[in-house]
């Protein structure tokens, strides 16, 4: 199929950016990498007049790791740029797994982390890893510029807290302690499948006690937004995240997730997988801790 006719702008800044976002007389869509977005238009579940190519934005494609010790990632950065970054790899491994696991190559190699971000599909990765690590996001519009926290960012299927005449400019991750130990696993039907489930663990050690100090349990693929599991965080929390708290925590994820039936599985299907994957995941984390 090809998309329906559409005019095409590539501008220079932000504000540019912005102004033709919040044109009231043309609904427009931002282009990245396009590996979302050029689908859509072929099957013409979107119908824009015009597509605000940012990807020339030159602050937009900035990476680093600011003087606080945050990674701040620009809206134009591709997703293989960002797992390759050593900085990226050594302080926010997990950010480099959930990545690795998108796709393919070619994929990675033109999709941007908050393009995949924005477009929020529930079982994509980035958005999960996103609420494991507390990612802040920050979104730019003609009223300003406001940061919104990944627990209030992920709206529903496809929606997010980025408004129409808005542009989300930046993901930002806060510094991981040298204590935290992590863990992603999905399952798929096929290597590169979106997640028919998957689960970010993320484990704080207490260096004194030998324990569990603070836990983020988050699926995908098991709801229409990233799915937080306080059930499964409280039963690891004060363990030594030993056998017994990891059924535990495998118990809170049978008991507490609600995900839907669908062509590609079936709740029973993900809930059994989640638990297996949260088991399996809980010990590679705690090991890495």
């Amino acid at each position: 199929m090809k998309p329906t006719p559409f005019d095409y702008t590539a501008p220079g800044s932000v504000g540019e950016a912005v102004a033709l976002l919040a044109d009231e007389e043309r609904e427009a869509k931002v282009v990245a990498g396009g590996q979302s977005l050029i689908p859509m238009l072929n099957m013409r579940l979107a119908r824009p007049e015009v597509l605000v190519d940012i990807s020339r934005i030159p602050e937009l494609g900035r990476l680093y790791v600011d003087g606080s010790g945050r990674l701040r990632i620009g809206a134009a950065v591709r997703q293989a740029r960002a797992a390759a970054h050593d900085a990226l790899r050594e302080g926010w491994p997990l950010l480099a797994a959930a990545i690795g696991h998108i796709g393919h190559p070619q994929i990675r190699n033109r999709g941007t982390v908050c393009g995949s971000l924005a477009h929020h599909d529930p079982a994509a990765e980035l958005p999960t890893a996103a609420l494991a690590l507390d990612a802040r996001f920050v979104i730019t519009g003609s009223r300003g510029t406001r940061t919104v926290a990944a627990g209030n960012f992920f709206v529903a299927t496809f929606s997010t807290a980025v408004e129409a005449d808005e542009l989300l400019t930046e993901v930002v991750f806060p510094p991981a302690p040298a204590s935290r130990g992590w863990a992603f696993e999905e399952l798929t039907r096929r290597h590169g499948d979106f997640a028919t489930i998957g689960v970010a663990v993320v484990l704080e050690r207490d260096p004194a006690a030998g324990t569990v100090r603070d836990a983020r349990v988050v699926f995908c693929g098991a709801g229409p937004v990233p799915v937080r599991l306080p059930a499964a965080e409280k039963a690891l929390v004060g363990s030594d995240a030993g056998e017994r708290a990891r059924a535990a925590a495998a118990h809170a994820a049978l008991t507490h997730l609600t995900p839907a039936d669908d062509v590609h599985a079936t709740a029973e299907y993900r809930r059994e997988g989640a638990a297996h994957l949260l088991v399996r995941a809980c010990t590679t984390a705690w090991e890495r801790c």
